[in-house]
């Protein structure tokens, strides 16, 4: 059996890699039209950053490693230029020499990849523009940084890559501005939980300019001047990182079926619309796992798996791709984001019948020192509580937890599961509720009625006309520190000494910080024959939201100033 791989990278390495272990006999050839193969894309930003100080350190595997670990024919610095699906055939092309030849195969498997999005905006092809995708980009940016000294950057883009190199430019010693089009940074994140990334961000030093873009470039001496659809910011360089799209146009030029966005139609096998191609990461359709909607989720892990699935289906070992959840996370200096599953946003057009739930829990036991908070947003079905999909902000443990939830996920489980698991406990790592064990708790209390809920969002709604009683059970320290208009303060250890201040007849809605006291206010209230509701993730999570919105993104044009 002979196979061409087209595409060295995640998907193309681990299929090679795969039919190798499978088949030691098949004839295995792979092209990479760069120089490296199997090198570690995420890793990119760290080394421009100084984190990653070995350039070696991101190619996991040499063309000559792989040929003498696999005995796999790798072909770098060549680039498949057709291919022939009827005579089963590719013409490939040296990039070197400029030789062009013929390969024939058995079975062949596409893992192109995909390609950073270049805006069709005037000025972009300055040599002060970059992208990053690969690592000669990466030496690029490094190598403009270190001869040029420049002093400032604006990345063009606030998701993964747009934010991993605003963190690294900064740390490169730059001043950072990120330019983004929406009204948040990483997309994926529901706009509540990012109003906390955005002040962490700009307390860091790094300027946002949101809800707006980038609709010229200009060259203006030694500078470059980034003109926005509102104002303008002076720089010395940029990163465009408005995002990926799967690179795709062999595949199409011969007439393999690829979608409307114009990535690769596989089933779930990988194979795509013709017999003994098989197509594997950032250009395919995928099926999101939750959903079973069609998705493009350009990320690592799953293509890893689809080039391992690909592989055992050519070797008649069926494997099926079950779906992708979006599992995916972010540093940003200290701060940690992740999220799996789908957010609010996917839910709502969706029509699905669902809920969510807010939390806020340490990440570990908080007698125990150096104990961080970290929120916690989780989308469930309504009636079943089968976990959807969870966000989380915070530092130490957010990973292990977001990878408990995205296991949860992947497993069908619901928020009363969640509160059953026996997860590992020690002081410095976990407390004996652990914060996956309490979103469980609040879903198992939310589903059966033992609390009801009012969010963020519902605040401004809630009538002041006396029709509701809005009551508010911190402690006076932080009511002077700030509060919610039209809401009488009571503390929660004088509620029950207060109660018959209280019209039973009215619904009452309760907020302290994080809503663990006010939803034990409520069960007092309840228990006294109120119709109590309890704010959901409290007024810390309140309090960020509104804070963001006073912040203004730009201001001043003519002084250029954010």
């Amino acid at each position: 059996m002979k196979v061409l791989i087209i595409g060295g990278v995640a998907g193309g390495a681990s299929a090679a890699a795969r039919l190798r272990r499978l088949d030691e006999k098949a004839e295995i050839i792979m092209f990479e039209r760069g120089e490296f193969i199997s090198f570690a894309n995420c890793g990119l930003p760290y080394y421009i950053g100084g984190d990653i100080n070995k350039r070696s350190a991101l190619t996991l595997q040499t063309p000559e490693s792989f040929r003498a670990r696999f005995n796999v024919d790798v072909r770098n610095f060549t680039e498949v230029i057709s291919i022939n699906k009827e005579e089963k055939t590719i013409i490939a092309k040296n990039l070197k020499t400029g030789e062009e030849y013929t390969e024939s195969y058995d079975k062949l498997i596409l893992s192109m990849g995909a390609e950073p999005i270049k805006p069709d905006i005037k000025g972009i092809d300055s040599s002060r523009v970059f992208t990053l995708r690969n690592i000669p980009d990466t030496i690029r940016i490094k190598g403009y940084i270190d001869e040029e000294s420049p002093e400032s950057a604006v990345v063009v883009g606030g998701g993964y890559i747009g934010v991993e190199m605003a963190e690294n430019l900064k740390l490169a010693g730059l001043d950072v501005t990120i330019v983004e089009l929406s009204d948040h940074l990483i997309s994926p994140l529901d706009i509540e939980l990012s109003a906390d990334v955005h002040r962490y961000i700009r307390d860091k030093g790094i300027k946002l300019i949101l809800s707006n873009g980038v609709k010229e470039i200009q060259e203006a001496g030694d500078k470059l001047v980034a003109k926005l659809n509102d104002g303008q910011v002076d720089t010395d360089m940029i990163i465009m990182a408005v995002g990926v799209k799967p690179e795709t146009d062999l595949a199409k030029a011969a007439g393999i079926a690829v979608n409307a966005k114009g990535s690769i139609i596989v089933n779930e096998y990988m194979e795509t619309s013709e017999k003994d191609i098989c197509a594997v990461g950032d250009a395919v359709e995928v099926k999101h796992f939750v959903t079973g909607q069609k998705a493009f989720i350009p990320l690592a892990g799953p293509a890893n798996k689809q080039g391992r699935i690909a592989a055992d289906n050519i070797c008649g070992i069926k494997s099926r791709f079950k779906g992708s959840q979006g599992s995916s996370i972010l540093k940003i200096f200290d701060m940690t984001i992740a999220m799996t599953g789908i957010n609010e946003r996917t839910a709502e057009a969706l029509g699905l019948n669902y809920d969510k739930v807010y939390t806020y829990s340490p990440s570990h036991a908080t007698y125990y020192p150096g104990a961080k908070n970290m929120s916690i947003k989780t989308i469930f079905e309504k009636d079943t509580g089968k976990i959807l999909g969870a966000q989380i902000i915070g530092f130490d443990g957010v990973d292990k937890r977001c990878d408990v939830l995205a296991t949860a996920i992947r497993a069908g489980m619901t928020g009363f599961d969640l509160a059953e698991l026996e997860l590992c406990y020690a002081p410095p790592f976990s407390s004996a509720k652990d914060p996956v064990n309490m979103v469980g708790f609040v879903i198992e209390n939310t589903i059966k009625g033992i609390v009801k809920n009012f969010h963020w969002h519902d605040v401004e709604s809630l009538p002041r006309d006396g029709s509701v009683t809005l009551l508010d059970v911190r402690t006076p320290a932080e009511v002077a520190r700030g509060k919610i208009d039209g809401f009488v303060h009571i503390p929660l250890d004088s509620l029950r000494e207060n109660i018959d201040k209280l019209d039973k007849s009215k619904p009452v809605y309760v907020y302290c910080h994080s809503d663990l006291r006010s939803y034990i206010a409520c069960r007092i209230l309840m228990g006294h024959g109120f119709d109590a509701y309890n704010l959901s993730g409290g007024y810390r999570l309140y309090e960020s939201i509104m804070r963001e919105r006073q912040i203004p993104d730009y201001s001043c044009v003519e002084c250029k100033s954010v």
